[in-house]
């Protein structure tokens, strides 16, 4: 399956199957932010009552759960369906998406819906290896950048709509009504991607043992260092993004979707803004993405007390947010080598352990009382220290290309 054997219109119905798979997963990830309050208040019901900030708080740990199971998930479950054909992988990979949301669905117990947010979590990073890996395939090596931006849209397009939507829906009809969204676009998902993902032969040669040598690349590990450290600076913001509106601007609750929007469509302008630059040198975007992403979290704060502000400044963040995302992407392929399946995957891995430290240091910080604008501070601080890693791991590679030649 390359980009030489695969027609124009097949390749762009396949980047399609993907981008709606990827919608789902920015769906489920995302909206739980969203509708936090509505989960702490029905499931968290006693603590709520007696201190809200505390059964927020506590309910924020759903999506350091959901995290924590794309960081186990990404790097095993790549490992062990390295050898089976991509098409194959993708519509099991999709059905188990599928069923764990279901089973969130129907969660009756706050325990019982957090054990169900981590096993959603699991099938997610290996979804997006191995889609990076299809739509680099069928887009070649000049455009592969544009390639992981087309699947990486469907997460964008869900910020802009699924998740302002959801929340809305959550909102009205309680939180488990957004699932039942998620639930429907991962049924549609699943369809298109048995019927339009390209077969291909899988590589027996391939073995869980030989895919883990991609630890032993010091590379792979500044990049998922750097990686996770910015994204955490993204998600301290993201992760907290209904109080900020709700509490640090006192707006109506309403007002929230729209927030949601405006980062969302930030997002998407992002995602192919990211993708083209990382086409023309990944190094020079990563640097750059990172430190406009601790000016941007800045800028959050500042505007925070003022919500037209806020939601301008949280369009601009959501922009900065995500040029990071397809450049780290395009790194892990860049130095994993000949593990590309695992590589690709720890792209997640990295944006997952970000979104765990993010959403944990932004919800220590408000259970602390530093006031709800502190995770924004935390933010830029932590997209601070990515770019730090980021520059000592370029001048690394440097030193070694330099000794080689």
């Amino acid at each position: 399956m390359t980009s030489s054997t695969t027609s124009r219109g097949a390749a762009r119905t396949a980047l399609l199957s993907l981008a709606i798979g990827a919608f789902g997963i920015g769906m489920t990830e995302f909206a739980t932010m969203g509708i936090l309050p509505q989960i702490a208040g029905d499931l968290l019901s006693d603590t709520f009552e007696a201190s809200q900030e505390s059964a927020i708080a506590q309910a924020g740990h759903l999506i350091s759960l959901y995290a924590l199971g794309v960081v186990i998930g990404a790097p095993t479950i790549a490992a062990i369906v390295s050898r089976f054909p991509r098409h194959v992988v993708m519509i099991s990979l999709v059905t188990a998406l599928l069923i764990g949301n279901l089973l969130t669905v129907i969660a009756p117990t706050y325990e019982l819906l957090a054990v169900t947010r981590l096993l959603s979590g699991l099938p997610h990073g290996a979804f997006f290896g191995m889609a990076a890996i299809i739509a680099s395939d069928l887009m070649g090596p000049e455009r592969r950048g544009r390639g992981v931006a087309v699947v990486m849209s469907g997460l964008t397009v869900a910020n802009m709509v699924g998740v302002p939507a959801g929340t809305f829906l959550g909102q009205m009809l309680g939180w488990r009504a957004t699932y039942v969204v998620v639930v429907v676009v991962f049924a549609i998902a699943l369809i298109m991607c048995w019927r339009f993902i390209p077969a291909t032969p899988g590589d027996p040669g391939r073995s869980f043992r030989k895919e883990l040598g991609v630890f032993r690349l010091p590379q792979v590990w500044l990049t998922i260092a750097f990686g996770a450290i910015g994204f955490g600076g993204f998600f301290a913001v993201y992760s907290y993004v209904s109080t900020f509106v709700t509490e640090a601007s006192a707006a109506p609750e309403w007002v929230v979707p729209i927030a949601l929007v405006a980062l969302g469509l930030g997002m998407f302008v992002g995602n192919f803004v990211g993708g083209a630059l990382a086409d023309i040198s990944v190094p020079r975007t990563l640097v750059a993405s990172l430190g406009t992403l601790a000016a941007a979290s800045l800028l959050v704060a500042v505007a925070s007390p003022w919500t037209p502000a806020l939601i301008a400044a949280l369009f601009i963040f959501g922009v900065a947010g995500q040029v990071v995302a397809p450049t780290v992407q395009l790194r892990l392929l860049d130095v994993a080598g000949e593990y590309q399946a695992i590589g690709a995957a720890l792209n997640h891995s990295a944006l997952n352990i970000g979104n765990g430290i993010g959403a944990a240091v932004g919800g220590a910080a408000i259970a602390a009382h530093w006031g709800y604008v502190s995770p924004a501070w935390l933010g830029a601080g932590l997209a601070l220290v990515g770019i730090v890693i980021a520059i000592a791991a370029l001048a690394a590679e440097r030193r070694q290309l330099a000794l080689a030649a």
